[in-house]
């Protein structure tokens, strides 16, 4: 059994797909196909479940993709103690939420390529539950989050500071009026939704109907178009504010405020290229 082969498998299980672990590991997928059927061969077992909906683990799969987690954990682990040194490289896979990204992210990591440009910088976008998950899956080395979290295996620096407003289409002034009007959110794990809900029951607007969509520019077009509010942090609706096409509204004193947290497993064996981003970070 080679480490390949279990990374390949690794792969497999989290995308229940070897059309997308194809993808993600960037192998053809024939390749991927014969893998996981030498693994199974050589182990004289199944190790998935096939099926039109995709790939499942079979109980011999779970307890195989428990060890290999911790096998490539420990060989990463290895690799990583090696290239600490005052010149970071390698890979750096950092994770955001979607406003951090638009609105603070591009001069932090453009000034951190500049001086580390042996790192290979990832980022992906997504809410706040699924990329801390990833952090703790160890698929991310760090993301950027809204805190505060209480998971006891996470340790963070704050990293900015936000005001969270309530945006309406222009002209419109009367909070109660506009608290009637449907909010236009991210998915279920949107920290704003969560915010909302709160303080939607506290002002007695015990019914309000929420509307999902998938990104910063759907909502704020959503609200430029009168289909509902919504609230968002002010960095990153200042542009639309500035060009008339949205006004935003104070929110009260317990609601407002926001702190996006730069987050890191507590347990994590530290490269030179995270232990650089978070010395940048804490000096911001």
């Amino acid at each position: 059994m080679e480490s390949g082969d279990l990374r390949i498998f690794q792969a497999v299980a989290r995308e229940g797909s070897i059309t997308k672990a194809a993808q993600v590991l960037n192998y053809v997928q024939s390749n991927v196909t014969n893998r996981i059927q030498y693994l199974e061969a050589q182990l004289k077992i199944p190790l998935f479940r096939r099926s039109n909906r995709g790939m499942t683990l079979t109980p011999a799969g779970e307890n195989l993709l428990a060890y290999t987690d911790k096998i490539l954990l420990l060989m990463d682990e290895a690799v990583i103690t090696t290239q600490y040194s005052e010149h970071p490289a390698g890979p750096l896979r950092l994770g955001s939420i979607e406003t951090t990204a638009a609105t603070h992210l591009t001069p932090l990591l453009t000034e951190y390529h500049l001086r580390y440009p042996e790192v290979n910088l990832s980022l992906i976008t997504g809410e706040t539950h699924k990329l801390l998950q990833k952090v703790l899956d160890y698929q991310l080395d760090g993301a950027f989050v809204y805190g505060p979290t209480d998971q006891p295996d996470i340790e963070h620096v704050v990293a900015f500071e936000e005001e969270l407003v309530l945006i309406s289409q222009p002209g419109k002034s009367d909070m109660r009026e506009l608290l009637t009007k449907p909010m236009l959110f991210f998915d279920v794990g949107c920290t704003h939704r969560a915010k909302a809900e709160s303080f939607l029951n506290e002002s007695g607007m015990s019914s309000h109907k929420i509307m999902e969509y998938g990104t910063l520019d759907v909502i704020l077009s959503g609200v430029t178009a009168g289909l509902g509010v919504s609230m968002l942090p002010q960095s990153s609706i200042s542009k639309a504010e500035e060009a008339g096409v949205i006004t935003s509204h104070r929110l009260p004193e317990g609601y407002r405020d926001l702190q996006v947290w730069f987050v890191y497993r507590r347990n994590a064996v530290f490269s030179s290229a995270l232990s650089k981003l978070i010395q940048m970070i804490e000096e911001i």
